[in-house]
């Protein structure tokens, strides 16, 4: 499958997480978050769902979120050490390399990731990324680095009608770490990961337009 079609089928099924409400089971709350899961499809493992209000408009929630290099993404999501361009497929679609900081206290060690990234728009101003694991023969597994596998993944901006500068996030993570780490540790980094890549969000969006 070539990386156009693996990036339409990404796209649709991030619009259905997003519809599908069955089996998802709580797992953390916050002011900014709920954070679920439900067992993943397509590997052993679960897709976690972060459900949130932004006080921003989905233009500036947006220019926080966009996956691209040299964007604002590497200065506030801690699990984002570096974002590269590996190929510009189509306008709207890109292969990259993501690269992420050791996490949980040095037990998960540095990781990179391939992904082919779809970025859409809709007619009602809905934005998203859309990623999953590609090969790519410019980047091979390389050393320093464990090399994880994002499955279906991505953030959705929702404008919130009658509410200009405020924006519902959804975003959607299920990832394969890759290496020997223990189960428990990984259910246990996600939730609090994504709690806190939300209160970043907030203060990123809000620093914005302070400014």
């Amino acid at each position: 499958m070539d990386y156009v079609q693996q990036a339409d089928t990404v796209a649709d099924c991030l619009l259905g997480f997003r519809k599908d409400e069955s089996g998802w089971k709580t797992c953390k709350k916050s002011n900014d978050v709920i954070v679920s899961w439900r067992p993943s499809t397509e590997f052993p493992g679960n897709v976690y769902k972060g459900e949130g209000v932004i006080n921003g408009s989905t233009e500036k929630v947006w220019e926080c979120l966009e996956p691209v290099p040299g964007g604002l993404r590497v200065k506030w999501d801690n699990n984002v050490k570096k974002f590269e361009l590996l190929e510009q497929v189509t306008e709207i679609i890109s292969v990259c390399r993501t690269v992420t900081p050791s996490a949980a206290m040095g037990i998960i060690a540095p990781r990179d990731f391939v992904d082919v990234i779809q970025i859409k728009q809709y007619e009602d101003g809905t934005i998203s990324s859309n990623a999953t694991n590609v090969v790519h023969p410019s980047c091979p597994p390389q050393s320093g680095y464990v090399r994880g596998f994002n499955h279906t993944c991505g953030c959705i901006c929702v404008p919130i009608s009658g509410e200009p500068n405020k924006t519902q996030v959804f975003s959607f993570f299920q990832t394969d770490l890759g290496g020997l780490l223990p189960r428990s540790v990984v259910d246990s980094f996600f939730p609090s990961s994504m709690a806190e890549f939300y209160s970043n969000l907030a203060k990123a969006v809000k620093s914005l337009k302070d400014h």
